[in-house]
């Protein structure tokens, strides 16, 4: 199955890859490696449920406490990946971590895939 690439900017779903925006006003600049945190879901209710959670904060303080409760990886560390090179992760989720702009506060931008192992709720800190 295919990745599914939403961000969610608190009120409205977009494609997080080509052409999007950047807080500076510019367009999502080409990264080697980035710094990414998600939440890992089994069942694709248990990861809308999550969604739910986040979207009632939507700040990077909230994603990480929703991910010490919800994601079935790394929990303990709120979803920290820490610094992922490109290559390094399965295709959909990449795919997705690459396309998105770095959260920073309150300014929460969420991608979503789907791989083999479940169903990803992803938020990228830094770009490298």
């Amino acid at each position: 199955m295919g990745a599914k690439k939403k961000a969610d900017n608190k009120s409205n779903d977009k494609d997080p890859g080509k052409g999007k925006d950047d807080k500076k006003g510019g367009k999502v600049k080409g990264a080697q490696g980035v710094v990414v945190r998600h939440i890992l879901c089994e069942k694709h209710s248990k990861k809308e449920e999550a969604l739910a959670k986040i979207r009632e904060n939507p700040t990077l303080d909230n994603f990480i406490s929703v991910a010490r409760t919800y994601s079935e990886d790394k929990a303990k560390q709120g979803g920290l990946l820490g610094l992922q090179r490109k290559g390094a992760l399965a295709p959909e989720f990449e795919e997705v971590a690459f396309g998105l702009p770095e959260s920073k506060g309150s300014n929460l931008n969420i991608g979503e895939a789907k791989t083999s192992f479940g169903y990803h709720l992803i938020v990228v800190e830094e770009r490298k």
